[in-house]
């Protein structure tokens, strides 16, 4: 098999799978996808799932790649609120929820992470464009705050809220204080309520 020709292919989805390239070439040699890892031709960002050595430069596409690796799910958490510039930090791991178990996938674009939530709390995204004809799902700013709320419940006072530093002029231009309520009533969850009561109290929203 020519890896030119198969660049040439399967470039343009940007990240491919074993069936997709048996659909293509029946008889292809499982083997290149070893052989072109070993060479650095191509990436591996789980199991069954592979890009080219390219899109390693374009931090941009993480956000795609964390929704096409395993889903469903949605960029949420940590992620969502620095995309937004809620939190000054510049994060390191992709941070999404997802409906299906916890898990953690490290390979040479970077670190993702799953934090599991059941079906119904599966809401409050949008989407996003990333790349011409790409986009990926991305939680709307209330809803990464109240992921992080629900799926992180040591953040319970205000001074401990306090210390996730959120910028309070991103935060009062970007929060709709009815959405959040709203979408922090359907969470069905009284202690999550207390804290985004707390929340909106410290940052005098």
């Amino acid at each position: 098999m020519n890896f030119l020709n198969f660049r040439e292919k399967f470039f343009d989805l940007s990240v491919f799978t074993p069936d997709q390239v048996y659909t293509w070439h029946p008889g292809f040699d499982r083997n290149n996808f070893h052989r072109w890892i070993q060479k650095g031709l191509i990436i591996r960002l789980r199991n069954g799932y592979y890009t080219f050595r390219e899109f390693k430069s374009l931090p941009h596409y993480r956000f795609y790649f964390a929704n096409k690796i395993y889903k469903p799910s949605y960029i949420s958490l940590h992620s969502a609120l620095a995309y937004y510039g809620l939190i000054p930090e510049s994060v390191v791991q992709i941070t999404s929820v997802t409906t299906l178990k916890t898990e953690n996938f490290v390979n040479d674009i970077g670190e993702f992470t799953y934090k599991k939530i059941s079906r119904n709390l599966f809401f409050g995204y949008r989407t996003i464009e990333t790349d011409k004809n790409k986009s990926c799902l991305i939680a709307a700013p209330e809803k990464g705050i109240i992921d992080l709320l629900y799926l992180y419940p040591e953040y319970e006072t205000e001074s401990e809220l306090l210390q996730l530093r959120f910028d309070e002029d991103i935060l009062e231009e970007l929060i709709d204080r009815a959405n959040l309520l709203e979408m922090t009533e359907r969470m069905n969850n009284k202690a999550l309520s207390g804290r985004i009561n707390k929340l909106i109290k410290a940052y005098g929203l």
